[in-house]
């Protein structure tokens, strides 16, 4: 179960992360201080934030009264992630923040602050809930999740200057986000609420419903703003010596 929650954790977060706001802010730090470096505040400021995100997720699941409610919200929310991914993140300039630490200290301190509130944040708090008896697992899956996803960027984006196809990333991570959370919200209604087959598919139409218009709107929306096929930082070089 470990190695299951494990490898389930990694494979979210780093759908999560392709095209986030803390990719992006991986990128664009790249370009301005030496990539090991960058890596090593991703680093700190992720097993820092995602462990208090797997606290909160796992101090949920002791109000046993609630169990079935919090296991039917965490499958929800992978549907709300999966239609986040589609809308798609902008930095706010937190990739100017600089700090009197080095380059290091900058970089988790911005990266931090990002991660609050943010899309694999919340996501590492539905997976500990998901997975009440692997803390651990969950914490070092998203970690690497989060490294995996951020060194591909650098290296994609910045030291190989090449454009990633952010909309295709974009539409496949959503994809998978929402078939987990209808898999995880039919298992619910089955296994713990004990459903019938009949109000299950009523249920499931209409979440259907509701998720096919809004991925419909948000694709419509997005195609209107004419949001460019990339997220390759405006430089594209890694720094080597700060």
């Amino acid at each position: 179960m470990g190695i299951t929650a494990l490898v389930f954790s990694l494979g979210a977060v780093v759908l999560a992360e392709m095209g986030d706001k803390t990719q992006l802010l991986a990128m664009a730090f790249a370009a301005k201080y030496k990539a090991t470096k960058v890596m090593i505040g991703v680093f700190l400021a992720t097993i820092l934030n995602h462990a208090l995100a797997v606290a909160v997720g796992h101090m949920l699941t002791r109000f046993e009264t609630i169990q079935v409610w919090i296991q039917g919200i965490a499958a929800l929310s992978f549907i709300f992630f999966g239609l986040w991914t589609i809308r798609g993140d902008k930095l706010d300039g937190e990739e100017n923040k600089t700090t009197k630490f080095g380059a290091i200290a900058t970089v988790a301190i911005a990266f931090f602050i990002a991660e609050m509130g943010d899309k694999t944040q919340l996501t590492t708090v539905a997976l500990a809930a998901k997975f009440p008896t692997n803390p651990l697992w969950i914490l070092a899956g998203t970690t690497l999740g989060m490294l995996i996803a951020d060194g591909i960027g650098i290296i994609i984006g910045v030291v190989l200057c090449k454009k990633i196809p952010e909309r295709t990333v974009k539409l496949i991570s959503a994809a998978v986000f929402v078939f987990f959370g209808f898999l995880g919200s039919y298992q619910v209604m089955r296994s713990d609420l004990g459903l019938n087959t009949d109000i299950i598919m009523l249920v499931m139409t209409l979440l259907y419903a509701l998720t096919a218009a809004a991925t419909i709107y948000l694709l419509k929306k997005e195609s209107a703003e004419g949001i460019a096929d990339s997220v390759s930082p405006a430089c594209c070089q890694v720094k080597k010596e700060i």
